[in-house]
């Protein structure tokens, strides 16, 4: 490894080299990327045995390890064929599609991909290293404990407490047989509209700085012991600071401001030795300088130059799901640009076998060079050999099968009693003394789906319900045994509740699941929670002002403008996604034999107003309702008072675009079937397949993972998106607008088709005729159109509507009306429409 450099400026790096306490104790600001130390460091006789490994193997066995699809579409046998070097399991995908698989079927089908890889033509035999999502505990396993999402940890401020929990995700992974975690999430989040802000452990570089080393070392050790895992330093690089908190967006920070806000995590993960690195999606456009670095994914700048060469990760770059089909130029299944700028294994869950023969032809025309090629199977073996894949199958892990070792349940409620902040306590009354009478309220009391979040057991965290996590409690559950059952009473909603009978009310209310895409707010959308949770509101309303204190625990993946809910609140308890240990919540409620206090401290400042996005602890008008660190004690009151609470209605910008349905929207005109007189609204579960006569309907991707509805017709259906109130579009919207959606039509009609808007209907069948192979495709078609035929844009409660009387088939995206887009060029002519 060559030295650490020894320019005064980085003196931060030298730290790299040492314990994290003193790394923690470094500050200043980095000129240029550090040269970092790993642990794990090179090993002759290692290096020996990659190399002779590598020259044993032909260019199909080095692309097949390269290469890692998903569980869903790549089987035992299709390993030994083609010489997968991986798998892995997204959100909401498990062995043999049971959801309830316990440790043991999970492990048995890592032991059957292990076994196929053994069983390979190859000179040398190579195991497969399985990936996952394990984000906050097992999080994809029936059974599994799962700790408070980043957001809460981050509020913990307590490293030693990372690194346990590290240990802990590491040891229930192995259980299932896996040996490889797509984890940290190391991203500094800058704009709280991000879907995955909860993923991150701070607005603060200082918080991700101090946690992230701790988190890699507990998770992976020196890959020593058969509780450690591969862990991934993740997303590299930028994510947490893209443009209006967009998914997958353009981050515009400085040289400066990447290096050292946004790539403060992962100088301690590298000194740590993590020995993976996934890409981002988003891109970076440094617009001071006017260098635009485009999409990470197809960075050699920041992959080889940067993380490579510069920091001296001699580890494996993987990509993100489908990543690489998102470069300029590139498509799922071939992506030469992808692994020229340093992608060493490409996850394409789908498109694999299409992607590997693309990938030979690029290296036998001389596209990606044998060299590159070369270099990514070197680290992919490296990192199968230091973490002992050659030496011990799934099985032989002294916790292989064991549903015991994927429940640390009492680390976990820890976690949680760490995790919460009290961030109004203007009538004090907490912990409840046993023998009150409490009335708890709101939907998230008794419902593990919102207590845990995205990323649990499904990759929205939706489609789930209490006994999908049987070895959870909820918050209502832990009230009831620390206070007694006799005492307690919940209601929902708290209609028709005589509050003046109880001492207390407990309101546990928050956001409902959600993760990337779906969580995403909108350049033009507010962050006030109760114009997305009215419920919430109203439960408050019916409770509060009763002359019986009203404290309420707020559940959210980021902060919110809640100032409407704050003053009907005497105590306000951010607690974040605390898992599944809801009695972490209720150890600080309500007095029991141990006292604990409140300790934790925001992670995110707090906002005052709807509109209040730039808002980050250091910016130059920084203003909150309440600050990063903030946090009282139980004992401490506070006088928050009386907030303003009003709101602009037409959100916080002029958007000329109206949502209909979109990863980002699926709630407000969500998709309905229609078949003869039946009818079905379609859930949020991703993984559902609805259908009735003549149609079904299945999640899929036009743009980015899941982003899609494939709308199969084989006889006479409709589905349209219809909302509970005709749409009111913005004037930004109205002007000149258009009809936008994404699809690909993978079967041209055999019938007729039509589309409406209302009222007004029009034929679109020469138009999907000519879209059909054809692949992704933008529409536009002018609300003109629609117009002419009887749409009063006034009366629409269902903007977006497609009926087929025959065999069709679409998948349908990012279904928008578009405000100038009648105007774009390859919008649809009215004539088309006959």
């Amino acid at each position: 490894m060559t030295p650490i450099l020894r320019n005064p400026v980085l003196a931060l790096a030298v730290a790299l080299a040492f314990p994290a306490s003193a790394f923690a104790q470094t500050s200043g600001q980095l000129a240029d990327w550090p040269r970092i130390a790993s642990p794990i460091a090179k090993d002759a006789a290692l290096e020996k045995r990659v190399a002779e490994i590598v020259g044993k193997m032909t260019l199909a066995q080095k692309v097949g390890q390269m290469t890692q699809p998903e569980i869903k579409t790549a089987t035992p046998e299709d390993v030994k064929r083609y010489y997968l070097g991986s798998v892995l399991n997204g959100g909401g995908s498990w062995p043999n599609g049971n959801k309830h698989a316990k440790a043991a079927e999970w492990l048995a089908l890592a032991q059957r991909y292990h076994d196929a890889s053994m069983a390979t033509d190859m000179a040398i035999k190579v195991p497969v290293i399985w990936g996952t999502d394990a984000v906050h505990g097992h999080n994809n396993v029936f059974g599994a404990t799962l700790f408070p999402h980043n957001i809460g940890l981050g509020a913990a401020r307590n490293p030693k407490l990372l690194e346990e929990i590290g240990a802990a995700t590491a040891k229930a992974t192995r259980a299932s047989g896996i040996a490889w975690v797509f984890g940290p999430t190391l991203a500094v989040v800058r704009d709280d509209r991000w879907g995955r802000t909860y993923e991150s452990y701070s607005e603060n570089p200082d918080i991700v700085k101090s946690y992230a080393g701790a988190y890699v070392r507990g998770m992976q050790g020196m890959l020593k012991d058969d509780a450690n895992t591969v862990a991934t330093a993740k997303h590299f690089i930028g994510d947490g600071g893209t443009e209006h908190g967009k998914d997958r967006g353009v981050n515009k920070s400085t040289k400066s401001q990447m290096i050292n806000i946004h790539g403060a995590g992962y100088y301690p993960a590298l000194a740590a030795g993590v020995q993976t690195v996934m890409s981002s999606f988003n891109s970076w456009n440094d617009v001071a300088t006017g260098t635009d670095y485009g999409k990470m994914h197809g960075s050699r700048v920041m992959l080889t130059d940067v993380l490579k060469t510069k920091m001296g990760f001699d580890g494996f770059v993987i990509t993100d799901w489908n990543g690489h089909g998102e470069v300029p130029g590139c498509r799922n299944d071939s992506c030469a640009a992808a692994i020229n700028a340093g992608n060493d294994m490409i996850m394409v869950p789908d498109d694999w076998k299409a992607f590997i023969a693309n990938t030979i032809k690029q290296v036998e025309s001389g596209e990606i060079p044998m060299s590159r090629i070369d270099d990514a199977v070197t680290r992919i073996i490296r990192v199968k050999l230091r973490a002992g894949l050659f030496d011990k199958s799934p099985a032989q892990n002294a916790y292989a099968g064991k549903d015991e070792a994927m429940q640390p349940r009492e680390l976990a409620r820890r976690a949680v009693r760490e995790s919460l902040v009290l961030i109004k306590n203007d009538k004090p009354v907490l912990p409840i003394a046993r023998g009150k009478k409490i009335l708890v309220v709101g939907k998230t009391a008794d419902d593990l789906s919102n207590q845990t979040g995205g990323w649990s057991i499904t990759w929205q965290g939706t489609a789930n319900v209490n006994a999908d996590f049987p070895n959870g409690d909820t918050i209502l559950a832990g009230i009831r045994e620390a206070a007694g059952s006799n005492n307690v009473t919940f209601s929902l909603d708290a209609q028709g509740v005589d509050v003046s009978k109880f001492d207390v009310v407990v309101a546990v209310v928050g956001e409902r699941p959600y993760a990337e895409g779906d969580g995403d707010i909108g350049p033009n959308g507010t962050l006030r929670h109760s114009g997305r949770h009215p419920e919430d509101l109203a439960v408050l309303q019916a409770v509060a002002g009763k002359g019986k204190p009203v404290v309420t625990v707020f559940v959210s993946g980021r902060p919110l403008f809640v100032n409407d809910l704050l003053n009907l609140s005497d105590v306000f308890v951010a607690a974040w996604l605390p898992g599944t240990e809801g009695k972490g919540v209720s150890d600080l409620l309500v007095a029991g034999p141990k006292r604990h206090e409140f300790t934790g401290k925001l992670p995110f400042s707090w906002p005052k107003s709807a509109c209040q996005t730039d808002l980050n602890v250091g910016d130059k008008n920084y203003a909150p309702l309440f600050a990063y660190g903030y946090g009282l004690k139980a004992a401490t009151g506070s006088k928050v008072g009386k907030l303003d609470a009003t709101y602009p209605a037409g959100g916080c910008g002029i958007s000329n675009t109206f949502p209909v349905f979109s990863q980002a929207d699926r709630a407000s005109f969500p998709l309905t079937l229609k078949s003869g007189q039946q009818q079905l609204v379609l859930g949020a579960d991703l993984n559902s397949t609805f259908s009735l006569p003549g149609v079904t309907v299945q999640t899929s991707q036009v743009n980015t993972q899941q982003d899609a509805k494939l709308v199969t017709w084989s006889g006479p259906a409709t589905i349209e998106a219809r909302g509970a109130r005709a749409m009111v579009l913005p004037a930004a919207a109205g002007k000149d607008a258009a009809l936008r959606f994404d699809t690909i039509v993978s079967r041209a009609p055999a019938g007729k088709v039509t589309m409406a808007m209302g009222s007004g209907t029009v034929d679109a069948t020469a138009l999907f005729t000519r879209l059909a192979g054809k692949g992704k495709q933008v529409v536009h078609i002018p609300l003109s159109c629609f117009q002419a035929r009887g749409t009063d844009l006034a009366k629409v409660e269902a903007p977006f509507s497609v009926t087929s009387d025959a065999a069709f088939a679409a998948a349908f995206a990012n279904i928008e009306i578009a405000g100038g887009a009648a105007s774009e060029a390859g919008a649809v002519k009215c004539e088309e429409l006959k």
